[in-house]
C-alpha cells in the first residue's frame, strides 16, 4: 500500500512539471511573434490604411514647419512672448499670496484666541493659567482711503511693515545722517513723507523712497515752516492713512540713528510699542512711588504708580482700532489746544476711564530701554560704564539734547566708525 501511494505521488508531480513547462514554453513564444509581428500576427504591412496613418502623421510633421507663412510664425512668437509675460506675472501673483497667506497664518493663533474670548462665555481656569487677551485684531485694508500710498507701500514695505519719517527742510541734514545709517544697517522698508518740495527732491536724489501727500491747507502751513515739535504733531493725522491700508508703522523722528533692523526687536503683542524717557528700571517700568503727608497722621503715606512717559517720536502701532483711536484721539486735541504732543499721547494712553471720560482701551508694550536708547541713558550712564558701552543698541534717539546733529555725528563715529573717543567732548546734558 507504501508503495502505490508512492508511485501515484510521482505520477502527480511528474503532471505539474508539464503542465509548468508548457506554461513557460507559451510565454516564450508569445514574446517571440510580439517582437516579431508588433502589429498583429495577421495584419497586413501593406494594408493602405496603415501606410496613410503612418504618411499622414511624417507629412503633418513636415508640412507644419515647412508650409507655415512667415507672418503665421512672427505671431506665434509674438503668442509666445506674451504667454511668457503672463507666466511671470502669474509667478509673483502666487509669491505675493503665498506671503499673505504666510501672514494670515502668523495672525491665524491671534484671531483663533480673540475668537475662542469673545464668542461664547468661559469658566476660569485653573490657579495662574488664566490670560486675558492681549492683541486685538488688525482692521480690514481699505485701498480706497489712497490709491496711491497704497501702491508705494506695497513696492516699499516688508512683511506690511515699515519705518516712517517726517521731514522739512528744516531737518535735512539730520535725515540725511539718518538714513545714511538706515542704509548701513541693511533697513529696506524704510519711507519718508516729505513735507516741501526740497526734501522730496532730496530723497530721490539719494535713492531714498519718498512719499509727497496731496495738498491739505491745514497741513501744509506746518509742515513747510514748523519746528521740530510742530512738525511731530502732524504725524498722529497723517500715519492713519497707513494703518487704514493695513500697514504697521514704526514712527521715527529724524534725530535717531539706526545700528540695527529694529523689526528683528519687536514683539507685535500689543497696540503700541514705544520706547521711553525713562533711564533706568524704575523710570522706564514703573514703580511705588510713596507720598507722604505728615498732617494726616497715621495715614500720611500715600502710594501712587510712577512711569516716566513714552516718547512719541519712536513707537510702533499696529494696525488695529484702539491704535487708529489713539491716532485720532490726539490728533483731535492737538487741533482744538495748544499743547505738546508728547503729553497728549501719554494721557490718551494712560489716563483711566472716570465719570465724564472714556478712556482708550489700547495694549501697550515698553520697549528695552537699552535696545531702543534714549541720549540721557547714553552720555550719562552707557558712555561711562565699560561693559555697557560694548552694548549695540537697535537704535539711539537724541531726545535729551538740543545739539542734535553734532551728537548724532558722534554716535555715528562711535558705534559704526568705532571711534572710541568719539562721545568724550559732550556734556552729560545741554549748556543751557
Amino acid at each position: 500500500m507504501a508503495l502505490r501511494r508512492d508511485k501515484a505521488a510521482a505520477q502527480s508531480s511528474l503532471r505539474g512539471s508539464r503542465i509548468l513547462i508548457a506554461i513557460v514554453v507559451g510565454v516564450l513564444l508569445g514574446c517571440v511573434f510580439a517582437f516579431l509581428y508588433p502589429h498583429g500576427f495577421f495584419s497586413n504591412s501593406d494594408d493602405p490604411l496603415i501606410q496613410n496613418r503612418r504618411i499622414g502623421k511624417s507629412d503633418l510633421q513636415s508640412s507644419s514647419s515647412q508650409c507655415e507663412p512667415p507672418e503665421r510664425i512672427n505671431m506665434l512668437r509674438s503668442d509666445i512672448g506674451a504667454l511668457s509675460d503672463k507666466n511671470a506675472e502669474l509667478k509673483k501673483q502666487i509669491q505675493d499670496l503665498t506671503e499673505k497667506l504666510r501672514l494670515a497664518e502668523q495672525g491665524k493663533d491671534h484671531a483663533h484666541e480673540q475668537f475662542s474670548v469673545l464668542s461664547k462665555p468661559h469658566k476660569a481656569g485653573p490657579f495662574g493659567t488664566v490670560k486675558g487677551l492681549r492683541t486685538n485684531p488688525t482692521v480690514t485694508p481699505d485701498e480706497s482711503v489712497n490709491p496711491r500710498l497704497a501702491k508705494i507701500l506695497e513696492e516699499v514695505a516688508v512683511h506690511k511693515e515699515l519705518i516712517v519719517v517726517l521731514a522739512n527742510s528744516n531737518v535735512k541734514s539730520m535725515l540725511e545722517v539718518q538714513f545714511t545709517s538706515i542704509k548701513k544697517a541693511g533697513i529696506t522698508n524704510y519711507l519718508v513723507v516729505a513735507l516741501d518740495d526740497q526734501i522730496e527732491e532730496f530723497c530721490k536724489a539719494n535713492d531714498v523712497p519718498v512719499y509727497r501727500r496731496a495738498p491739505d491747507e491745514g497741513i501744509d502751513s506746518v509742515a513747510k515752516t514748523g519746528g521740530n515739535h510742530a512738525v511731530s504733531g502732524l504725524k498722529f493725522r497723517i500715519l492713519r492713512e497707513f494703518l487704514q491700508l493695513g500697514y504697521g508703522v514704526l514712527l521715527s523722528d529724524v534725530d535717531i540713528v539706526y545700528l540695527q533692523n529694529p523689526f528683528n526687536h519687536l514683539y507685535r503683542d500689543s497696540d503700541v510699542e514705544s520706547m521711553t524717557d525713562g533711564h533706568n528700571n524704575m523710570t522706564a517700568y514703573g514703580y511705588n512711588d510713596v507720598f507722604d503727608e505728615p498732617s494726616m497722621g497715621w495715614a500720611r503715606y500715600a502710594h501712587t504708580m510712577r512711569i516716566w512717559v513714552y516718547n512719541s517720536g519712536f513707537f510702533y502701532l499696529r494696525p488695529t482700532l484702539p491704535a487708529i483711536e489713539l491716532l485720532d484721539r490726539v490728533a483731535g486735541r492737538l487741533s482744538r489746544e495748544k499743547a505738546w504732543d508728547q503729553a497728549v499721547f501719554n494721557e490718551e494712553l494712560y489716563f483711566p476711564s472716570h465719570p465724564g471720560y472714556d478712556g482708550l482701551h489700547a495694549a501697550k508694550r515698553t520697549m528695552d530701554f537699552y535696545m531702543f536708547m534714549n541720549s540721557k541713558v547714553l552720555f550719562k550712564t552707557v558712555r561711562k560704564d565699560a561693559n555697557l558701552k560694548k552694548l549695540k543698541p537697535v537704535i539711539l534717539h537724541v531726545n535729551y539734547h538740543p545739539d542734535k546733529l553734532p551728537r548724532m555725528k558722534a554716535i555715528v563715529e562711535f558705534y559704526i566708525n568705532g571711534k572710541q573717543d568719539a562721545l568724550e567732548p559732550f556734556p552729560d546734558g545741554s549748556d543751557w
